[in-house]
């Protein structure tokens, strides 16, 4: 196909959004705007075709962009060590506004990801906490300072992602499961939306998940801006099971009024609240 004959094509609709996701597919993360200036397209006409190429199936439509299917299913069943470097500083934004969530004093529960991870890191002004965890690099992390008693779920190991998968429970002496709650479920997830709620790549991982947040008086759900407008393959909750969504940055309209509606207080590092008070 001659220049020509390629631009005169960009300005139909068919034609623009067969390149359009041809350049997704071999790009694999794009923004509206690098859409709108590269086919010379408004950003409104861009993001019309994103979402008609999203529900072809042709690609996954993000918070402000797309990715290939193919990137897609490269990160969210990435290694830990490879995710360790990925949104590093959104990561520790959101870890800093998790920790000042929990009490001094207060049994809390976290689950596997690196999100979780760097929320432990930041646990050092905290004093006398207990932790359960599936997540093996947690206890590790952990400032000794902070902490009075650490459990770790029991399970199988899954090794992509360092993390136990098993019932969230221990047993008694008698072989009886004893009964566990928490005071605050620090849930970390691949993907929030305002359709599917919080889900997650591995079926294992989201009952994990679910059984913690079902023993949580509170719950708060870690997700970068990355993870928005975005559906995997398992649902953990609804959005309405979460007091709290934690955040790095304003998620787009749709999911902002979603969460309100829900009851969901949304968690940025723009937002104001009142210090949580230490308990004695």
């Amino acid at each position: 196909m001659s220049v020509d004959s390629n631009e005169r094509q960009r300005h139909l609709p068919a034609g623009r959004k067969a390149q359009l996701a041809a350049y997704v597919a071999e790009t694999g993360q794009v923004t509206v705007s690098e859409l709108a200036e590269r086919f010379g397209v408004s950003i409104d006409t861009v993001r019309r075709d994103l979402d008609q190429l999203a529900a072809d199936g042709s690609l996954v439509r993000t918070y402000g962009g797309a990715v290939s299917l193919s990137t897609v299913s490269r990160t969210t069943d990435r290694a830990v060590d490879q995710r360790l470097a990925v949104q590093e500083q959104e990561k520790e934004k959101i870890a800093a506004l998790a920790a000042a969530l929990v009490q001094d004093g207060s049994t809390i529960m976290i689950n596997g990801g690196t999100t979780t991870l760097a929320l432990a890191r930041n646990l050092g002004q905290h004093r006398e906490l207990t932790v359960a965890t599936n997540n093996l690099l947690v206890p590790g992390a952990l400032p000794t300072t902070a902490i009075r008693d650490i459990y770790l779920f029991g399970g199988a190991v899954r090794s992509l992602t360092l993390a136990t998968i098993g019932p969230v429970s221990f047993r008694a002496n008698t072989g009886a499961d004893l009964d566990i709650s928490c005071d605050l479920a620090l849930i970390g997830v691949g993907a929030v939306s305002s359709e599917a709620g919080y889900t997650t790549s591995n079926l294992a991982e989201a009952a994990m998940m679910q059984e913690m947040i079902s023993r949580a008086a509170r719950v708060a759900i870690l997700a970068d801006s990355s993870k928005f407008g975005r559906r995997l393959f398992a649902q953990v909750s609804e959005l309405g099971a979460a007091d709290f969504l934690i955040t790095d940055t304003a998620p787009p309209p749709d999911l902002r009024d979603a969460l309100e509606a829900n009851g969901v207080e949304l968690l940025t590092p723009t937002t104001t609240r009142p210090a949580t008070p230490r308990q004695p």
